[in-house]
């Protein structure tokens, strides 16, 4: 068995519409540049809420050390980790101030994680080229 491609009883026939005097048309695409910009945004994200997560997980690490609150570091990352809490600060109010920072502080940590994530996903799905997921089938006859 021979593919059509190489019996010479197949003429071959050039693409439908082909004109032997027209212009060829080449489509250059510069995706290289795209995708770094798409690359390097991706990873500031992922190191932005990286870094926020982190300093709410130190802040509940010092509070259940007991930090001193009058130490500069202790209360450098108290006032950060008050700013990125994402307003989460009061939503539970048991009476322990260890568990009350533990569900606060640590909810918080958790969506700057998945904003973070859906963020990032949600730019490679627009910005990228092609598909993002293939999926292979094989079918056995």
């Amino acid at each position: 068995m021979t593919y059509p491609e190489n019996d010479p009883r197949y003429p071959v026939r050039p693409p439908h519409g082909y004109q032997p005097d027209s212009p060829v048309e080449e489509i250059v695409e510069r995706p290289a540049a795209r995708l770094r910009v798409i690359h390097a945004v991706c990873a500031l994200i992922h190191t932005a809420c990286g870094l926020f997560a982190i300093v709410l997980a130190i802040h509940i690490v010092l509070v259940f050390g007991e930090a001193n609150a009058s130490n500069g570091f202790a209360g450098f990352i108290d006032t950060w980790s008050s700013s990125v809490s994402l307003g989460l600060r009061n939503l539970f109010t048991p009476e322990g101030v260890k568990l009350r920072t533990f569900l606060n502080d640590g909810l918080a940590a958790v969506l700057w994680l998945v904003i973070g994530a859906v963020l990032t996903d949600v730019i490679a799905r627009i910005g990228l080229p092609g598909p993002r997921r293939v999926w292979y089938r094989r079918t056995v006859r």
